[in-house]
């Protein structure tokens, strides 16, 4: 007999600052239509010197276990970008700050902006072996490009934590998955540079052909008819990016390429991606978060998840809403997570985007910025300290 195993619950956090992208443009002397109209961006969040993806994670995290305890979860899967140690998991702080017992694994994943889904698939996999057990699912990530870069405009930082588990109260998880691979060079971090390579062009023709790609194998493993799904979660690097690759899918498969359906379709989702920027590996459970806080009544509807990572992976994948998933919805505080932000200046935000800590292995704080329930003292000898409030 199959068992129902899917999304429980779902929590988001992001940084402390926001930077409009009016700033930006009056810095960089730019038309603002091609910020809020042609990537669809209207400001981004811009991490505290005392924030990290640790910090942005154990926020996300902490509401879940307030809510559903700890006794079930003996597992923590944490994908990142962003990566703060080379070999230690970032998950393993956040185990330690929100209180998890030590008899749990954790571990890190990364694969781009793909990874999360990767998390998510795995947790699912070790919840179908022990239906007992659940799994906390983080996604945490800080995107960040070269000042006056081209990607500049569509950096951001969030996390969302999700509980994987059976019976799930918000979203069920579906077979089959459509997967593709390709060994592209679209975006990339050496280990020697802090901010991540584009090459724009290449990136979105990487994007759509793995959209491709990936629904062809959906397809051909029996899954859903396009015209099935209520709504589409796609990974959004920029919002408008979500749009183009809808617009891609539905050209693919010989669907009309209305504005209208083509909004009507993902509008709901890039709400908190247009005024966040891009998470990462959070991004498309980001949009997942948006549709379900603003959607009238999607109880029993599938919806579509197409998940991209560049280098690159994708997944195209489906999920059923459960009834009565309202109940269990965080909207107001996702809301507040977002409307919490202080608004920073562009001198503020260039000063915190050139932060970062000496490499000598000194004692080094960092200055108290954010307001959050968790923040990143400072290192010592090389080590990380974080703090809970």
């Amino acid at each position: 007999m199959s068992i129902s195993i899917g999304i429980h619950d779902l929590s988001i956090a992001t940084g402390e600052f926001v930077l409009p992208h009016t700033a930006l443009a009056a810095h960089n002397g730019t038309d603002i239509g091609k910020y809020h109209v042609g990537i669809g961006q209207e400001s981004m969040s811009v991490p505290a010197a005392d924030e990290d993806i640790v910090t942005m994670a154990a926020t996300a995290a902490a509401p879940i276990i307030a809510r559903h305890g700890k006794d079930r979860i003996r597992t923590v899967v944490f994908a990142t970008e962003s990566s703060i140690d080379q070999a230690k998991a970032a998950g393993i702080y956040v185990h330690s700050l929100i209180g998890l017992p030590s008899a749990t694994r954790v571990v890190e994943l990364k694969q781009a902006c793909y990874g999360a889904t990767a998390a998510l698939q795995f947790a699912i996999g070790l919840v179908r072996r022990d239906p007992a057990q659940q799994v906390l699912v983080i996604a945490s990530d800080v995107s960040k490009y070269e000042l006056d870069s081209p990607g500049e405009a569509t950096q951001g930082a969030s996390a969302v934590a999700m509980l994987v588990s059976v019976d799930p109260a918000l979203v069920r998880i579906e077979d089959p998955s459509g997967l593709y691979t390709a060994d592209v060079m679209d975006f990339w971090r050496p280990n020697y540079l802090s901010t991540a390579l584009v090459d724009g062009q290449e990136s979105i023709g990487a994007y759509l052909q793995a959209v491709e790609g990936s629904w062809k194998d959906y397809s051909e493993q029996g899954g859903r008819a396009l015209e099935e799904f209520a709504a589409f979660c796609y990974h959004q690097p920029f919002t408008k990016m979500a749009y183009k690759a809808h617009r891609h899918l539905l050209n693919y498969c010989g669907y009309d390429t209305d504005k209208d359906v083509i909004a009507s379709a993902l509008g709901q989702t890039t709400a908190y991606n247009t005024v966040i920027g891009n998470s990462y590996t959070a991004s498309v459970y980001l949009g997942l978060a948006a549709l379900l806080d603003q959607a009238d009544d999607l109880s029993g509807r599938p919806l579509a998840f197409l998940s991209y990572g560049s280098g690159s992976v994708a997944e195209f994948f489906s999920g059923t809403v459960v009834a009565g998933y309202r109940d269990h919805l965080r909207t107001a505080e996702n809301l507040e997570a977002i409307a919490r932000r202080r608004t920073v200046d562009y001198a503020g935000y260039r000063e915190l985007h050139e932060w970062k800590f000496p490499t000598d292995g000194g004692d080094h704080a960092t200055p108290e910025q954010t307001t959050g329930p968790f923040r990143l003292a400072g290192i010592s000898g090389h080590k990380r300290i974080y703090q809970a409030r």
